[in-house]
This record gives structure tokens, C-alpha cells and sequence, in this order.
């Protein structure tokens, strides 16, 4: 008998996978929890149109493992898990879809812990806080860290540094070309980050939708 899901979860034993769907509102979300070992998962809130429900679960699956391992390199006491919304952030994003999607997690009893990703904000955070308190990305006004996207581009370029220290022997920036693809929050503060370390010359792919304010600030 062939089975799509279970196959692709033992591919990396993967522990949970949870369908999330509301009718009336539209909602179709997925969380994957990949290991619980060091403790609860966490992982971030994806928002984004997938083409297909295999794309969904191919990139929610994918995501949840990085997490295990970002957890256990940085020795916190956290397991790896992602969600994942079927959507498009710009025009199917309402208040009712965010609460629903919270009291899904909230079900989970902190098994799964998570906040801000490509596609959602601080600002979606704070609605689905009022759901469930394993929504932990939050506004400094909330008693939250507020805006990470700085510090995750620091994260990003010094794993560039390690690439060309294991590739070149050397992990200076200078006269490198660097392509940064997606001009979110993370992607504006890697290429800021990554040009004033080494003037490295920049090759820009903006998603469709991007502003020119958001072209200028990288």
C-alpha cells in the first residue's frame, strides 16, 4: 500500500504532522513537529500561496528539521517544529483565519511553540497571543523580543563566513558576489550586514509585489 505521508515522515523520523482546517473560514494550515528530544518544538509561522498541498508539506517537513538542528547546534533546550499556512499573506490574511490557526496550536499544549516567519508579523503575533501564550514572537511592548530580523541576518552571514572559511580557507566577504533572494526584513539586514563587511557586490531577486521603498533600503 503506498503511503505519501508516513513514508515521507520516517524518511527523518519525523513525530508529528497536524492538518489544520476551518471551513467556514478558509483556513488550511500544517505543523509539523520533526523531535521533541531536548524539549517542546518550536518554529516559526510560514504564510505562503503554495502551488500544491505536497509543496506545503515538502516545505513545512523541510523547515521543522532545520529547526531540530538549529536548536541543538545553539544548545537550547528546544525541539524543532515549523507551521505552515496555505496562502497568500497579501490578500487571504484576516484576523479570524490567525485566531483559528491560535487555538489549533493552543490544543497542542506548548508541544509546539512558535512566532513570526516569511509571510506573518509581530503585528499577527499579537492576535494570535490572545488565543494561546505559546505564541512567544512578540512585540517589546508585550514582553516579547520585538523585531529579530536583524540578529537572524547576523546569523545568516556568519554561516556565509563559515562556507567560505571551509571552501576558500578564508571567511573575508571582500569581492564576493552575493545573491540574496526574497527583500523581506531578513533579507534587507543581510544585504546591509554583508555589504558593510566587505563591499561585496550584491545580485537582488525581489518577489513580484516588492516595493520600490524595499528595493531602496537594501
Amino acid at each position: 500500500m503506498e503511503s505519501l505521508i508516513f513514508d515521507r515522515m520516517e524518511s527523518y523520523d519525523y513525530e508529528n504532522l497536524f492538518f489544520c482546517q476551518e471551513k467556514t473560514l478558509g483556513l488550511r494550515a500544517i505543523i509539523a513537529i520533526h523531535n521533541t528530544t531536548l524539549g517542546p518544538a518550536a518554529g516559526g509561522i510560514r504564510m505562503w500561496p503554495y502551488e500544491s498541498e505536497a509543496d506545503a508539506i515538502n516545505d513545512v517537513l523541510r523547515l521543522a528539521r532545520g529547526m531540530t538542528y538549529k536548536c541543538a547546534a545553539c544548545g537550547v533546550s528546544y525541539g524543532g517544529g515549523k507551521c505552515v499556512i496555505i496562502g497568500d499573506p497579501r490578500r487571504d490574511k484576516s484576523e479570524a483565519r490567525l485566531r483559528a490557526l491560535a487555538r489549533f496550536i493552543h490544543r497542542l499544549n506548548g508541544s509546539f511553540i512558535t512566532g513570526v516567519d516569511v509571510g506573518t508579523n509581530l503585528d499577527d503575533m499579537v492576535v494570535m497571543r490572545q488565543e494561546t501564550p505559546y505564541v512567544v514572537s512578540l512585540p517589546e511592548s508585550w514582553g516579547g523580543p520585538g523585531d529579530s530580523s536583524r540578529e537572524t541576518a547576523y546569523g545568516v552571514v556568519q554561516g556565509m563566513r563559515a562556507c567560505l572559511e571551509e571552501i576558500f580557507g578564508s571567511s573575508d566577504l571582500r569581492d564576493r558576489a552575493i545573491a540574496v533572494q526574497g527583500v523581506g526584513a531578513v533579507g534587507r539586514n543581510t544585504g546591509a550586514l554583508s555589504h558593510r563587511s566587505g563591499r561585496a557586490g550584491h545580485h537582488r531577486r525581489y518577489r513580484p509585489g516588492t516595493s520600490r521603498a524595499g528595493r531602496r533600503r537594501v
